[in-house]
């Protein structure tokens, strides 16, 4: 898994049936010090993410183990919305102070 931050949505009206219904979200993933790096990637987005949080993203065969996506064309999948982040005893995020 990986850390990331919602950076927006993509809308696509024409893709592959499968993925009928499916929310984009366009993530920015983040070093081990919270700050963002130069990538960014297409995830779908299975636990309503919102922008500018932080989250979990499952990238590969991985993304596709999420009950329902099994035969999706999908690398990458947002699968979880974080609430904090700890390193060595200090805090690196905390959603409640973030807004």
């Amino acid at each position: 898994m990986q850390i990331a931050k919602v950076r927006g949505t993509v809308v696509s009206t024409q893709k592959e049936p499968s993925l009928r219904g499916v929310k984009f979200l366009l993530v920015q993933l983040l070093d081990d010090a919270g700050e963002p790096l130069p990538v960014y990637e297409v995830a779908a987005d299975n636990v309503g993410a919102g922008i500018d949080e932080w989250v979990l993203v499952s990238r590969g065969s991985a993304a596709r183990r999420v009950p329902g996506s099994e035969s999706r064309p999908v690398d990458a999948a947002v699968i979880g919305i974080i609430d904090t982040v700890s390193v060595d005893n200090r805090s690196l995020y905390n959603k409640g102070t973030q807004y």
